[in-house]
């Protein structure tokens, strides 16, 4: 099993951050099969060979997935997507 963490600061404000994770939750369940709820503010997604949760503050967002076996040979290039992503969708 591998764990992957990337953490973000912004400027945009709580409320700005969770309308944006949802996107990119929508986004996942439409192109990887990704389920997904809020806890708090705390996305959590789930789908097979990976878990994990997106966690919504002020100032921060933190990104959290841990990859099963046959997903952990690929944790390097899913790193470099969450932070790509997370760059894009906090602009």
């Amino acid at each position: 099993m591998s764990r992957i963490q990337v953490e973000r600061s912004h400027a945009l404000g709580r409320e700005a951050v969770r309308e944006k994770a949802e996107k990119l939750a929508e986004r996942l369940a439409r192109e990887y099969d990704v389920r997904y709820q809020w806890r708090g503010d705390t996305l959590e997604f789930k789908r097979s060979g990976a878990d994990g949760a997106i966690e919504v503050s002020d100032a921060k967002v933190r990104v959290e997935v841990k990859l099963g076996l046959l997903l952990s040979t690929m944790s390097g290039s899913i790193k470099r997507e969450i932070e790509k992503a997370l760059d894009e969708y906090l602009v």
